[in-house]
């Protein structure tokens, strides 16, 4: 099981990075938002996806990274690896929350 929640963490990313459109005017994306995209694209507990949308919006994330993140729209094209679609700075931020996610939320994780 602890295997299997260690992959999850590590596929996070790449399910959420998908490329999205500028949305300004949008409303600013919550945990909740971020926890249910996150179930919808496979993570199946909602304890895991709870921490782990906490740990994305704790560590600064731009609602522009967050709205790449859980946007259905992708490009034609393959995101960049190093950005994962978003900027560079969202990018690192979305990377060091992955790996607090490791040490955080699989001890949550029942």
């Amino acid at each position: 099981m602890r295997k299997t929640l260690i992959t999850a963490t590590f596929v996070i990313l790449p399910l959420l990075a998908a490329c999205g459109s500028d949305t300004e005017s949008a409303p600013a994306l919550t945990e909740a938002d971020l926890s249910k995209s996150l179930q919808q694209k496979g993570i199946q507990d909602p304890a895991f996806a709870d921490c782990a949308a906490k740990l994305y919006i704790t560590q600064g994330i731009s609602q522009d990274g967050l709205r790449t993140m859980v946007s259905d729209e992708f490009d034609t094209r393959m995101a960049d690896p190093e950005t994962l679609g978003m900027s560079q700075d969202d990018a690192d931020k979305a990377r060091a929350a992955t790996n607090k996610i490791v040490t955080e939320c699989l001890g949550n994780v029942q």
